[in-house]
């Protein structure tokens, strides 16, 4: 596609003086332009500044500021007389086999857009109903020299002549011929300039039902495909009229700032069923601003160079939803709305606002300087709600602060996790570990004979606390699900590794309620130890942000509280990219924490979020991951102990970069960022690491590092000893299965934390054979498992398959070799 536009240098006064006349700035003007650089800003800001000057001011001061700012950035905005502006695109965008709809295509922009979309392959219908300029009369002629004309180049439309008040048929005409929409252009408009006081009530109501309601009907009748389809494609014309109002146009400013919001909540409604709602905002010549812009700007504003504008935001890849886009004489830019950082008008929830307070601190309240860009009617609110965080209680807060105290202390009744080697796994898949990784598999497969739990698995036991808590089992403490946030996570392995199996037994206590004035803050400490033998193998601190709980008059801090620490200024040591999947939260929802917030639009809606967001611990075991696989060279068991703050939500989808610092050889700090926001959504890790030399431990045969205490307790009697004792007396009896065997087998036998608690080495390759405890020469097999289990298989009442199958029996080596055990272990067990 190909357009050019000239403007006159001598015009550009005039287009400004014009631009003015157009918006009428208010004083106080929640938008700013978004830009390559800062001249639109600058231009709302600057006539921002002189509303309240004479018009003969505004225009000299203009010029004035326009020339030097054209002096400055001629190479950004409008060229000079020598130059011209050129659009050119080099991307094939087609539309084939899609169908659109453009309302008031008759002539100007719906003309030019239905003949772009026509030549790159769309089937259009070309709605007009032929009226004046303000809406008088009707006529066939304009959407037929149309339709004419896109079948002359080739191309497939159809005409419609109804007024867009009837929606339903103008999309009919749509599914009638081409059998599907895909597109709506909401074009059509109408005006009837008149100041505020000559308005009647059929100028208002008439500028209304085209633009507004007009728009309304045509979208309303083609959602309900599009939401089948799975697909659709909404741009609304909206006008600098509507974002900045203008003299005579109180009708059409308030029908064009309606369909800001009604495209905003469009977005929001269509995010989960592929349908895309954006604004134009387009200066072009035609019959609605021929008697506004003077003849040569009138000349140089062509429809045509707006429409490539339109096309690629009705393109299946364009990848905005909820924007508002200006386009003119080859520019287009984006709006966006920004709010002041304001100022509390109390300064205790105790006092009264009053008229002369707003006037103390008017200036705080509109100062612009450094403010915000709120994005949602979500976050707006929560942004307003850490704003006033600084206010204090009220002495009515008494009985809430007495209520709240009398939970700390609280300390629940243990809750069991029964656990195996599939619960370990999904974890692992849910915190992005895969078979392509380096040190994947020991995560993934259970017959490794390094499979191991990753560290930050030792958060699930303890995950019952967040049950205990929302349900009402602790006095005092009444929690909404919804007003649920999580702070800080603090994961520390007491035992040198977790296991892999088992029953854990956890209870928690809550060690401090902290008063953050917007919310309160639970720290609650879970401890976690084995069932059978009560020894701690996982403790957990977690603090809770409950929005709306503050101003209760507590403390603000807490000794109990394991602080985060400041990253490193200086750039990483370690810097390690994943990219979430786009049902990851969905995922790890299944590992046990099934909030909600994570899975479903409408809750997280309520909780403040556009999006269900992913959990803070799915972003939390990433990190933890990928720093056990990059810094501790895939050894889950150096990780003593991990910290960090939630800082920012992540969106399934989105890439994580984790970065990674070496303070000394035991500590690492570590924060994760967000890769398409910058944004933190981790900060202030740290983790601790533990040194092999200060454990003094040794490799146990399977992969596995134990300590001298442990290796003392070897050869310890167990109940499978008599099972190779039997193997032996077999041995002796059938001396030839040496020659059929040929091979050296290790045995490891488990204890139930799951750590070798003897070995075995059973040589049916040298002859005469033997059968020895201990771990000697190299095998050709290495199977591990638990004492129990061992003897129930030889006793026939666990088969092997089974045991392998589950994880019980772990092989390494040439498992083809296991085929041969049958004669010495028993009849009762067939390996």
């Amino acid at each position: 596609m190909t357009g050019m536009a000239k403007i006159r240098v001598s015009t550009r006064v005039r287009l400004l003086h014009n631009l003015i006349k157009i918006s009428e700035f208010g004083t106080h003007s929640r938008f700013s332009h978004l830009d390559r650089g800062n001249p639109p800003t600058s231009r709302l800001r600057f006539y921002r500044d002189l509303t309240h000057t004479s018009s003969s001011r505004v225009k000299s001061d203009w010029r004035i500021d326009f020339n030097t700012f054209l002096k400055e950035n001629h190479h950004k905005v409008i060229p000079s007389v020598e130059k011209e502006i050129k659009i050119s695109s080099t991307m094939s965008i087609r539309f084939d086999n899609r169908v659109a709809v453009v309302t008031g295509a008759g002539g100007g922009l719906g003309k030019a857009y239905a003949l772009l979309l026509a030549s790159r392959g769309a089937s259009v219908v070309v709605n007009d109903l032929g009226g004046s300029r303000s809406g008088e009369g009707q006529s066939s002629k304009a959407a037929d020299e149309v339709v004419s004309e896109i079948r002359n180049k080739g191309g497939k439309a159809v005409a419609n002549y109804d007024s867009v008040e009837n929606g339903e048929a103008v999309i009919k005409t749509a599914l009638d011929n081409f059998g599907r929409i895909d597109i709506v252009i909401n074009n059509a408009g109408i005006l009837r300039d008149r100041s505020i006081a000559r308005t009647a009530d059929s100028d208002w109501d008439l500028v209304h039902r085209v633009h507004l309601r007009g728009a309304f009907q045509v979208t309303r009748a083609a959602w309900p495909h599009m939401k089948k389809q799975k697909y659709g494609r909404i741009v609304n014309t909206s006008s600098v009229a509507g974002i900045f109002g203008n003299f005579g146009q109180a009708n059409y400013s308030a029908a064009k700032a309606g369909l800001l919001g009604f495209t905003n909540t469009l977005a929001i409604e269509g995010e989960r069923s592929g349908i895309q709602a954006n604004i134009i905002v387009p200066m072009a010549a035609s019959r609605l601003t021929q008697d506004i812009l003077p003849p040569e700007l009138f000349d140089g504003l062509k429809p045509e160079l707006i429409a490539p504008v339109v096309a690629w935001m009705c393109h299946e890849d364009c990848p905005d939803t909820g924007s508002i886009i200006e386009a003119a004489g080859g520019w287009a830019g984006k709006y966006r709305w920004q709010r002041s950082q304001g100022t509390l008008l109390m300064d205790d929830l105790s006092e009264n606002i009053t008229p002369e307070r707003v006037r103390e601190r008017w200036a705080q309240i509109v100062d612009m300087q450094g403010g915000d860009f709120p994005t949602s009617n979500q976050g707006a609110t929560m942004d307003l709600v850490g704003k006033m965080e600084k206010l204090t209680s009220s002495p009515d807060s008494t009985q809430i602060q007495g209520d709240l105290m009398s939970a700390i202390g609280f300390k629940s009744q243990p809750f069991l996790y029964n656990f195996d080697h599939r619960d370990v796994i999904l974890y692992a898949l849910a915190v992005g570990a895969s078979t392509e990784n380096h040190h994947g598999l020991k995560y993934l497969y259970e017959g490794n004979p390094n499979f191991s739990a990753l560290p930050s698995f030792g958060v699930m036991p303890g995950f019952g606390s967040f049950v205990g808590l929302i349900n009402g089992d602790v006095p005092g403490l009444e929690i909404d699900l919804s007003k649920v946030l999580h702070g800080e996570q603090y994961t520390e392995m007491v035992s040198t590794r977790l296991p892999t199996e088992g029953s854990l037994e956890s209870t928690f206590q809550i060690q401090a309620i902290l008063d953050k004035g917007s919310g309160a803050v639970l720290l609650v400490e879970v401890l976690t130890k084995d069932q059978v033998t009560q020894e701690t193998i996982v403790k957990n601190q977690m603090s809770v942000f409950v929005v709306g709980s503050g101003g209760f008059n507590g403390p603000r801090s807490s000794e109990h509280l394991i602080p985060t620490e400041k990253n490193p200024s200086h750039a990483p040591d370690w810097e390690m990219t994943y990219q979430t999947n786009i049902d990851q939260a969905a995922l790890y929802r299944l590992c046990g924490d099934a909030n909600p917030l994570h899975i479903d639009p409408s809750f997280s809606g309520i909780s403040g979020f556009k999006k269900p967001i992913l959990h803070g611990l799915c972003s939390y075991g990433i990190a933890a991951r990928q720093i056990v696989d990059e810094v501790c060279q895939g050894d889950p068991g150096r990780v003593k102990a991990i910290k960090a703050r939630f800082a920012k939500p992540v969106i399934p989808g989105q890439t994580l970069v984790t970065k990674a610092w070496k303070i000394n050889n035991e500590k690492i700090s570590f924060s994760c960022v967000v890769k398409e926001t910058g944004q933190e959504c981790l900060n202030g890790g740290w983790i601790i690491l533990r040194s092999y030399q200060d454990d003094k431990q040794s490799d146990d045969g399977g992969g596995r590092k134990q300590s001298p205490d442990m290796e003392q307790k070897l050869g310890t009697t167990l109940k499978s000893d008599v099972v190779f004792q039997a193997m032996e007396r077999r041995l002796k009896a059938k001396p030839d299965m040496v020659n059929k065997v040929r091979a050296v087998f290790h045995w490891i036998i488990t204890n139930s934390q799951g750590k070798p608690a003897s070995h075995w080495t059973v040589d049916l390759k040298n002859t005469p054979g033997s059968i020895t405890q201990g771990a000697h020469g190299t095998p050709d097999c290495t199977l591990t498992i638990f004492d129990d289990d061992m003897v129930q298989m030889v006793e026939g009442n666990l088969k092997p398959q089974t045991a392998f199958m589950k994880g019980k029996l772990k092989v390494k080596g040439n498992i083809m070799l296991t085929q041969k055990l049958q004669d010495l272990i028993g009849d009762h067990s067939k390996l």
